[in-house]
């Protein structure tokens, strides 16, 4: 399990944006001060799922839906060749407490602090 770095894009002009490559399960630090972008690449000639869990996500109470089960984490889909990003705040019931990614070995993973 390896602790994925965050990319400091608050800087003037260009930047250096390493990428990593995710293993079987792998973690990533939620900053809330910042806006986080994160980009989810597959290189791979198949479909890759990645599932965002953070470790205190139970249930959530959402208006005009009721309870929502967020325990399982996040799953999202990333086909053969794309790419897929998502600003973290926008999934912020999942990535509460510790947050592990599973389940997409070889998928590779930006995480732009904005």
């Amino acid at each position: 399990m390896a602790a994925i770095s965050n990319i400091d894009a608050t800087v003037v002009g260009p930047f250096s944006a390493p990428i990593s490559t995710l293993s079987a399960s792998d973690t990533i630090t939620i900053d809330t001060r910042r806006k986080q972008l994160a980009v989810f690449t597959n290189t791979t000639g198949g479909s890759l799922t990645v599932t965002i869990d953070g470790a205190n996500g139970t249930t959530v109470s959402v208006t005009g839906i009721g309870d929502v089960d967020v325990s399982a984490g996040k799953a999202i889909v990333v086909g053969a060749g794309l790419s897929v990003a998502v600003v973290l705040s926008t999934i912020k019931h999942y990535t509460q407490g510790v947050v592990t990614l599973t389940g997409a070995a070889t998928l590779k993973l930006q995480i732009f602090n904005l």
